[in-house]
């Protein structure tokens, strides 16, 4: 091959590759947050990576989001089938960009197969054609949890979800969290009370979500060129500011809701944001785990009531480490019946990578073996299998060396994969039924008697 044409191989821009060490902290991630998930009841499923592009894009599911059509290419002896690949219409697919939307269709496919209110956990891959820069990719892993009625869903279970992204994040240990919630009824409610015309509300909310990436300024600009008075902007932007306590909040808001006319909305949003924070408080969520944000929208337009938005003390500039909300619509428009759902979503890929960046989480070692056996003599090696299969039967994770090579050289391998321990054996050690074990972390090393020897592991392990 020419120097000309060679391939480059390196990974498309935007989409992440894992060295060991990382994939093995994304692998303990996931089973973390898994045993949350089902510890309260939800079942796994999984949707194809692929969906029919108008699933994707129907009533504005799509959002602001690009999203990935597929297209067929053909090898150059089939090119007269192109036109026959070629898909149009209803026949066109895409990549999923989110877990939410597939979920409706999965709902729609299974409906009489599945019990309600049905709740289930995804940890799937998604794909969405932004653009890629440090800690946003264009394929990143979401673990989502949802749980979907027919008809009606209780409150209670918006919130169930920060009492679930509570536990998730205190087992993770990666520092102090807020969880923020609002409802979207209290933002649309208060936007027609101010007289901002009722086809341009959906945007209106878009642009308040953006508060927190471009500033008071710039929101108050938008919200003027989409045609809200000056003074009607000042007045939103005072709405949203309001704080102080979770009661604090609930209290002024329910003094906005009897003392401001025509306010059926808003005031139903604040009636449903005070039972969910009942309900958190009930489920034993701490006071300082959780706040009311009014500047919390959720950009997607699905979302109808209860809203949520996780950042982490100190760092908020790393964004919302988990989000979601209540949605009314999205299910039942595949079936034309009302199917209320609420979910919460973290981007897990995003979220490993801004944490390692900024020092909060640590990869593991690239290897989850615990042990090396040494190779001293090539003849010894059915000793070294043996001893290596019984530490493995004492749930002992261990690697075999099958290659002899000066004893510094297995020594500096075991270090560089992050094993803490080597078993030494020679002759004289195979003899005496005895073998060293070698600390290297410590740098101790210590005879041991074989039949002992899984057990001291442990209790050096331990």
């Amino acid at each position: 091959m020419a120097k000309s044409d060679k391939i480059n191989f390196s990974t498309p821009s935007g989409f992440p590759e894992f060295l060991p060490g990382e994939k093995r902290l994304e692998l303990y991630l996931l089973d973390t947050i898994r045993k949350v998930f089902e510890n309260y009841g939800f079942t796994p499923i999984e949707t194809p990576a692929v969906e029919r592009l108008e699933v994707l894009q129907a009533k504005g599911n799509q959002g602001d989001n690009i999203i990935y059509g597929l297209n067929p290419i053909l090898p150059p002896n089939r090119q007269a089938e192109k036109d026959k690949a070629g898909e149009t219409g209803s026949e066109a697919r895409a990549l999923k960009f989110d877990q939410t939307v597939p979920l409706a269709a999965y709902i729609a496919r299974h409906l009489n197969e599945l019990t309600f209110p049905f709740a289930r956990y995804q940890m799937d891959m998604v794909f969405r054609g932004e653009r890629a820069k440090d800690g946003r990719f264009r394929q990143f892993r979401q673990c989502d949890i949802d749980v979907v009625g027919r008809r009606e869903l209780s409150l209670l279970y918006d919130a169930q979800m920060p009492a679930i992204i509570t536990e998730i994040f205190d087992a993770v240990n990666i520092g102090d969290f807020l969880i923020r919630i609002n409802n979207r009824k209290i933002l649309t409610g208060f936007f027609k009370s101010v007289g901002v015309e009722e086809e341009k509300i959906k945007s209106c909310i878009g642009i308040i979500d953006t508060l927190d990436k471009v500033g008071e300024n710039k929101v108050k600009q938008e919200l003027v060129k989409e045609g809200v008075l000056a003074d009607t902007t000042q007045k939103i932007i005072d709405f949203i500011h309001i704080d102080g306590t979770v009661d604090e909040v609930l209290d002024q808001l329910k003094y906005l809701a009897t003392s401001t006319p025509e306010a059926e909305e808003f005031a139903l949003g604040v009636t449903e944001l005070e039972t969910v924070i009942s309900g958190v408080r009930n489920l034993g969520v701490s006071e300082n785990r959780f706040c009311i944000d009014l500047s919390i929208a959720r950009g997607l337009n699905y979302y109808t009531g209860t809203v949520y938005e996780t950042t982490l003390i100190g760092h908020e500039a790393l964004g919302s480490i988990c989000s979601g909300g209540r949605y009314e619509e999205l299910v039942g428009m595949f079936l034309d019946e009302k199917m209320p759902g609420v979910g919460i979503s973290i981007g897990l890929t995003r979220l490993i990578s801004r944490l390692i960046k900024a020092g909060i989480l640590s990869t593991f070692a690239a290897t989850p073996a615990q042990v090396m056996v040494v190779n001293m003599q090539n003849d010894l090696m059915p000793v070294y299998l043996n001893v290596s299969q019984k530490l493995r039967q004492a749930k002992i994770n261990v690697i075999t060396n099958f290659e002899q090579r000066p004893l510094g050289k297995q020594f500096q391998l075991a270090e560089k994969q992050g094993i803490p321990f080597c078993v030494i054996i020679g002759s004289e050690e195979a003899t005496a039924q005895k073998a060293s074990l070698k600390d290297l972390r410590t740098r101790e090393q210590m005879e041991v008697a074989l039949e002992d020897l899984a057990e001291e592991i442990k209790r050096r392990l331990a």
